[in-house]
């Protein structure tokens, strides 16, 4: 009986070794350059809250990280190529509302399902978004803005970062509750978007703190409301849109990163420790809270929960507006 006890821990014994010299135990995650897509273009608001975030993921990981814009889609396209990616941790999504939570709903067909195909890995942190104005637009307030939009129906035109985006979807919201028709000037990016709003080619906007303070504080366009339900820090004295005018209105934003489904737990576990560590480094929070962004750092399932509820929320909000993709 001892032999037979004996014999069988060394079979268990060289089985382990073998199992721990086998060329999946013998590699460390990562053990080359981690990329990362960014479905958006390059320069807009989502690549400008990224890209700062991005070093110190490189350091925690110890390897690089590589950023791989692919706009177009409101996103789709970008969050496809991950969908589709090898579950190995060595292609990671950074998402947000558009892409992972409201394309769903807008575009059925589109080659992806939020839920299904992607792994959460962390909700990295939410944005506040600044309903701005060019000045050749005279109005100062919301009320003031609802006032014109009823006295001339669809003459007024807002930009958006594409159909199926979030601030197009905030947009759409605001027209729907504030009982108001507009125009939607879709483009490719912020970017874009942004350099037409300052040279006064679009009325309106609905974008992130980062991309209009600057144009703001040097007077070139007019911030009417933050989105959310709390004031933004970088422009404490703009009413949120629910204060100004339209009671119950809240189009929070955020961003989070994701892989692919089937990515191994420990791979996921890893990613989110380094993240989640990165977003709460004074350094980093710092610059994300200039930006009008707030660090969160969740666990993967407190994410995936966030995205299942986000996809319900807008699909709820499309279809009671009757939104249609554009």
């Amino acid at each position: 009986m001892d032999q037979c006890r004996a014999l069988t821990g060394m079979v268990l014994a060289l089985g382990a070794m073998a199992l721990l010299a086998s060329p999946a135990f013998a590699q460390r995650y990562p053990d080359k350059p981690v990329r990362l897509v960014i479905p958006f273009p390059p320069g807009g608001p989502v690549d400008n809250i990224a890209r700062p975030i991005v070093p110190k993921i490189s350091e925690g990981l110890g390897q690089p990280v590589l950023v791989d814009n692919r706009g177009g889609a409101g996103g789709a396209l970008g969050a496809a190529a991950v969908a589709k990616a090898a579950p190995d941790g060595y292609t990671i999504l950074w998402g947000s509302a558009g892409p992972v939570a409201i394309n769903v709903s807008l575009h059925p067909n589109i080659p992806y399902d939020p839920v299904k195909d992607f792994a959460p890995i962390t909700l990295a942190l939410s944005t506040q978004v600044i309903l701005t104005v060019h000045p050749n637009l005279k109005v100062n307030t919301v009320k003031e803005l609802i006032a014109l939009a009823k006295a001339s129906p669809g003459k007024i035109n807002y930009a958006s970062v594409g159909s199926g985006s979030s601030p197009y979807l905030a947009m759409e919201l605001f027209a729907n509750m504030a009982g108001i028709k507009m125009l939607h000037v879709p483009y490719k990016g912020g970017a874009d978007a942004m350099n037409d709003l300052v040279a006064g080619r679009v009325d309106l906007i609905f974008l992130g703190v980062s991309s209009v303070a600057p144009h703001i504080k040097a007077g070139k366009l007019k911030a009417l409301a933050v989105a959310t339900t709390r004031r933004a820090a970088a422009l404490p004295d703009v009413p949120t849109v629910s204060e100004a005018g339209v009671p119950g209105y809240d189009a929070n934003s955020w961003h989070g990163l994701l892989a692919p489904a089937g990515t191994p737990r420990p791979i996921i576990d890893q990613l989110n420790g380094v993240i989640v560590k990165v977003l709460h480094l004074p350094e980093v929070a710092g610059v994300l809270v200039k930006q009008g962004a707030e660090p969160v750092g969740s666990k993967p399932e407190e994410f995936g929960a966030y995205i299942r509820s986000e996809v319900a929320k807008w699909a709820k909000v499309i279809k009671d507006s009757n939104i249609k993709a554009e």
